[in-house]
């Protein structure tokens, strides 16, 4: 079989852009972004991952999040992409401006949930399902909504774990880090999120309905 060049690599990756796929996506972008802005920025839930490791290179090496933040995504973006190719960085350029998108319309409009910063247990569970069904979709679709999500997605591809271990390790192992800074309780809540959104992302991405016969 020819390799394929470039230019049909990109055609071939388009191709697979339905209506229905970029509609999920955009769904997924909603639902993430909403569950953020009204729930982890209004409670101050700290996060795993890409997000995490930002706050902790701030608070330890003084490098701004706005440096450090995006050199992490798109250093988690060329590994994907090695691995993952055109597909996967089309779907999380989709992905990337829908969340961009849907951020500002909510910043644009009241809160529109009850603050739940006096129940962090509360705050950290619904926070954990809105992101866990909000990337489900997204990463479902094969894309992704930030340099976490293109991160598990290697690892589960070469190591061939459950994508929810994948998530697990990269957000545990950012969490404990951030134990050198952050007071336990706190941390005791993020735990509670990023374990019920990595279990509802990985449910989401491998569901398949039940079809009738």
């Amino acid at each position: 079989m020819p390799k394929q060049t470039l230019q049909q690599k990109i055609r071939r990756a388009l191709g697979r852009f339905t209506a229905k796929r970029i509609a999920m996506i955009l769904l997924g972008a909603a639902i993430l972004s909403f569950g953020i802005h009204n729930i982890h920025q209004r409670t101050a839930i700290t996060e795993g991952g890409v997000i995490g490791l930002v706050l902790l290179i701030n608070h330890w090496l003084g490098v701004p999040a706005s440096v450090a933040s995006p050199l992490l995504d798109a250093a988690s973006y060329a590994l994907a992409f090695k691995f993952l190719g055109w597909d996967f960085l089309l779907s999380a350029g989709v992905a990337s401006v829908s969340l961009a998108g849907f951020y500002r319309i909510w910043e644009c409009l009241p809160p529109m949930l009850p603050d739940l910063t006096p129940w962090p247990l509360a705050a950290a569970l619904l926070g954990g399902v809105f992101v866990g069904v909000g990337v489900g979709l997204i990463v479902r679709q094969g894309g992704s909504s930030g340099g976490d999500d293109a991160l598990a997605l290697v690892i589960h591809k070469l190591t061939g774990w459950r994508l929810s271990r994948a998530y697990l390790f990269t957000d545990l192992t950012v969490l404990f880090a951030s134990l050198s800074y952050i007071p336990f309780r706190r941390i005791a809540f993020s735990l509670v999120t990023v374990t019920v959104s990595s279990l509802l992302i990985d449910f989401i991405k491998e569901w398949q309905p039940k079809t009738n016969v």
